[in-house]
């Protein structure tokens, strides 16, 4: 038996907004005619879908479950209609690393409206794994690739360099009495403990641990990180970035961050090889989504700009 149709767009909304109140303004209704439409909705399936803890409002476990579903059908009706009325959905949510946001997917922006003007697109940014829900977003950059129902697709692997600002680079190149970029590249490719004498810059958010990066730098120079080197530490790879460029030291960073040769300006990288930390960045949507047209452009134009990556 179906359930009361009006009020799952109710449940979508509360459960999005997390709020009776703000649901209300929404869908420009009373608060009493929300709370009506969920009390109807739990009588019908003879759950609780939401926790209520005076103001704080949290779905179930059943709850949650059912707005997976919920969220899915409702969208794929509203599509439905839309192809009907000749017209095909153009936005879309977009929800990414904010190191990948800032340092590669805006500077690219311009291109993409470009090619598809029509495009809506909204920028979720995430510190850590965004939660892969309609709730979230409506496309994913992410390591994460345990959910059932979404298609992944590899769009990038991480590799980690040596990079310094050009007023630092002097300094290393006079310190180690060297005057060519080549002649720098033999010395750290040979003795890459070199390094060790000079600030290195850490940042714990791909390892979770300060130094880590650099540890695996070294190891993978078959070399051991000096005792005596002097470390800056950071939180996060944009500050890292920023940290080099103002000569604070030898930071590791993504060649995305290296964003087509823009920052040359600020930042140098040495002639040394990076490291692969191990993660795999994928490009994920739901199944059921993946042949709408704003997903698909969206995907097209991510992976042919993508291609200068180390993938």
């Amino acid at each position: 038996m179906l359930p009361p149709l009006k009020a799952l767009p109710v449940f979508e909304t509360v459960a999005r907004l997390n709020s009776f109140s703000l649901a209300a303004q929404e869908l420009n209704v009373s608060q009493s005619a929300i709370s009506h439409q969920i009390r109807l909705l739990e009588n019908h399936l003879g759950e609780t879908l939401f926790n209520r803890q005076g103001r704080h409002l949290e779905l179930t476990k059943e709850g949650r479950h059912y707005l997976e579903v919920i969220s899915q059908s409702l969208q794929q009706i509203a599509q439905a209609t839309e192809q009907i009325k000749g017209r095909q959905k153009t936005q879309i949510r977009l929800a990414v690393y904010s190191s990948f946001a800032v340092h590669w997917l805006i500077p690219k922006l311009p291109n993409l409206k470009r090619l598809h003007p029509s495009l809506e697109l909204s920028i979720e940014m995430s510190h850590g794994s965004p939660e892969l829900s309609d709730r979230t977003a409506d496309f994913f950059i992410t390591v994460e690739k345990q959910k059932r129902g979404f298609v992944y697709e590899l769009f990038y692997e991480e590799v980690l360099f040596p990079v310094c600002s050009h007023a630092f680079l002097d300094t290393l190149k006079g310190q180690l009495n060297v005057s060519s970029q080549k002649e720098l590249a033999d010395k750290l490719n040979t003795q890459p403990e070199l390094l060790g004498q000079f600030p290195l810059i850490t940042s714990s958010s791909t390892h979770e641990k300060h130094i880590e990066d650099w540890n695996h730098w070294f190891k993978s120079r078959k070399a051991t990180l000096p005792e005596q080197t002097q470390f800056h530490r950071f939180s996060h790879l944009t500050l890292a970035y920023g940290a080099a460029k103002h000569s604070l030291g030898i930071a590791l960073v993504n060649d995305y961050m290296m964003n087509d040769n823009l920052d040359e300006a600020n930042l140098a990288r040495l002639p040394c090889p990076g490291y692969k930390t191990g993660d795999l960045f994928y490009l994920a949507y739901k199944e059921s989504r993946r042949n709408e047209t704003a997903i698909q452009h969206l995907k097209k134009w991510l992976i042919e700009e993508a291609r200068g990556l180390n993938i």
